[in-house]
């Protein structure tokens, strides 16, 4: 396990300090806001650490404020059903005495039954795709702070890095990602780190379309919800091919689609994030 990995791990272990409330770390990092995928990921350990039997099955959640990443979050946990197949758990995240994050999140004790799936798009394998730091070194005065920074989260980008053109694209993108080292046999966190991972890309291919970026001073860009369904488990320390679209931009808002593939070509789960996207100012 890398040191990066072996961080994003303990910031998921989550301090329980009351009945049904835990309290989670931030990363020593420099950042205007918590990554949402942190306080996801955070959120539904919470959730699972109240959960005696099942699996996670699907998660519905709200970004109500941006996060403080000088300040520890507090999730209070509402265990709203405990069934025989079905356990339901209700979280807010709360920072200064505000809820910041909502979530619903909803587990389910293994069973068989019919099953389907699409198949799996017929891409390069990670081996032969550069790392994203190999891709960006040619702009390193630009990232530096990023290449040189270890990540918990491998990435293999299919194609262009999304992020470092303006010229419209198609509103899709497919990537490999992959937890930077061998993680403990926990289905919980191995489905807390792909709710963090799941919360990397999906924003980029909102944008793809349009001829604004992160950096341009006249867009606002933040995750409005997000949703996901788990299929099947996933091993987060394996390669997973993550296939993204987004079918529409309307009103200030973008919606994207996500589904992660197994390298054996199982369906492991499927997403969708909206999330707002206002141009104050027309870009030149």
């Amino acid at each position: 396990m890398s040191d990066a990995l072996q961080g994003l791990v303990e910031l998921l272990d989550i301090e329980p300090i009351e009945v049904n409330i835990f309290r989670g770390a931030n990363p020593d990092e420099e950042r205007q806001r918590i990554f949402g995928g942190q306080v996801a990921a955070q959120s539904l350990m919470a959730a699972g650490r109240t959960v005696e039997h099942g699996r996670p099955h699907s998660l519905h959640a709200y970004f109500l404020r941006p996060g403080d990443p000088d300040t520890p979050v507090l999730y209070e946990v509402d265990r709203i059903r405990d069934g025989r197949s079905f356990t339901t758990r209700r979280v807010v995240a709360i920072q200064h005495g505000r809820a910041i994050f909502n979530l619903s999140a909803s587990f389910h004790a293994d069973e068989e039954g019919l099953s389907h799936q699409v198949a799996m798009p017929d891409v390069p394998g990670p081996e032969d795709l550069p790392t994203l730091v190999e891709q960006l070194e040619p702009y390193r005065d630009k990232v530096a702070d990023w290449i040189d920074r270890p990540h918990p989260i491998e990435q293999r980008h299919i194609g262009p890095l999304p992020f470092l053109h303006r010229a419209p694209t198609e509103p899709s993108q497919r990537l490999w990602i992959k937890a930077a080292g061998s993680l403990p046999d926990d289905p919980l966190l191995h489905a807390c780190i792909v709710t963090y991972a799941s919360d990397m890309s999906l924003f980029d291919t909102m944008l793809a379309p349009h001829p604004v970026g992160w950096d341009d001073p006249g867009f606002m860009g933040a995750s409005l919800d997000h949703c996901m369904w788990f299929h099947r488990p996933l091993r987060a320390d394996d390669w997973i091919l993550y296939d993204m679209d987004s079918p529409n931009s309307a009103g200030g808002r973008g919606l994207a689609r996500g589904f992660m593939f197994a390298r054996s070509g199982e369906l492991g789960v499927s997403m969708v994030q909206e999330g707002l996207m206002r141009v104050v100012r027309t870009p030149e």
